[in-house]
């Protein structure tokens, strides 16, 4: 008996890949990132609004929207993970091009809302964390600031519209 040789790289290692672990890793991505960038933004505007709210305690209710915007952000990954997960069906039959097709959007998807909750964690975060100094030393400022925010929030948002038309874009065969 002859011993057996491997087989020539070829580079296609990306069809070597089960196409169900990277919708998977999609899912993870999706809510790991997501939760980063909440946990981040959290840590940075409630670091300033506790230290802000002992000299100031007028600043703490106004200030927690700062803290809820983060947290919408992990809801965001968590939607968008759910979504990956309903679109897995184990099909039948051998896989083909739109099963590949399906595992690489729904990848994508969880690595795009991932990447834009973390950039928005940490937007949000710096500028609670400004809002809270700014909210402190002048009351009349908080409004002004706080539309800022806004747009911070509104990356993540923007994540999530567009993750969710690629997680949409395709399925697999299976799927219902």
């Amino acid at each position: 008996m002859e011993p057996t040789t491997a087989q020539p790289w070829d580079g296609n290692w990306l069809i070597m890949i089960d196409p169900y672990l990277w919708a998977a890793l999609g899912a993870c991505f999706a809510i790991g990132f997501s939760v980063l960038g909440a946990g981040w933004g959290i840590f940075m505007t409630g670091a300033s609004l506790v230290g802000n709210a002992v000299r100031h305690p007028r600043i703490t209710s106004k200030n927690l929207i700062s803290v809820l915007f983060c947290e919408a952000l992990a809801i965001y990954g968590i939607i968008l993970a759910i979504i990956v997960q309903n679109k897995y069906a184990v099909s039948p039959y051998p896989l083909q091009a739109e099963d590949y097709k399906a595992a690489y959007a729904q990848f994508f998807a969880g690595l795009i809302i991932g990447c834009s909750n973390v950039g928005a964690g940490y937007c949000v975060g710096k500028l609670g964390a400004a809002i809270a100094n700014a909210d402190a030393a002048d009351g009349s400022l908080f409004m002004k600031c706080f539309v800022m925010e806004i747009f911070g929030e509104a990356i993540g948002l923007m994540g999530v519209i567009v993750s969710v038309i690629m997680s949409s874009s395709s399925s697999f065969r299976g799927a219902a």
